[in-house]
C-alpha cells in the first residue's frame, strides 16, 4: 500500500495500447494506459461498474455513450455502469491516461 511514482508505468507497446497496473484491490483497479498514435481501445461496456479516464499526457478522443470528445491533459471522461465507452489516440503524439474502475471486475 502507499505511494507510487506513476511515471514508471509510462511504457508503450508497438502492437497495441499498454495497460500498466498501478494497484488493484477487491473494490477497484487503477491503471496507466499508454497509447501510441493510432492505437485505440474499442467501444465496450462493463456491467455494474463505473470507469474513468484522466488524460495525463497527450490527447485522446473519447466516446462515452453517444458523445465523442477530444480531451487534453486534465480532461476526464467517465462512463456509468453498462454505458459504452472507448478511447482512440488520433494525435501524432503519445497519450498517457490514468484509468480506474469500480467495482473491480477481476
Amino acid at each position: 500500500m502507499g505511494f507510487i511514482d506513476t511515471r514508471a508505468a509510462h511504457t508503450f507497446r508497438p502492437d497495441k495500447l499498454a495497460k500498466n497496473n498501478l494497484f488493484e484491490t477487491a473494490q477497484m483497479f487503477c491503471d496507466i494506459y499508454c497509447l501510441e498514435p493510432g492505437q485505440a481501445q474499442k467501444l465496450h461496456a462493463h456491467g455494474g461498474a463505473t470507469k474513468f479516464y484522466l488524460v495525463l499526457e497527450g490527447e485522446g478522443r473519447f466516446t462515452i455513450g453517444d458523445e465523442t470528445r477530444d480531451l487534453v491533459p486534465g480532461g476526464l471522461a467517465w462512463s456509468a455502469p453498462d454505458e459504452p465507452h472507448g478511447v482512440e489516440n488520433v494525435s501524432g503524439q503519445r497519450t498517457v491516461l490514468l484509468v480506474t474502475m469500480a467495482p473491480n471486475p477481476n
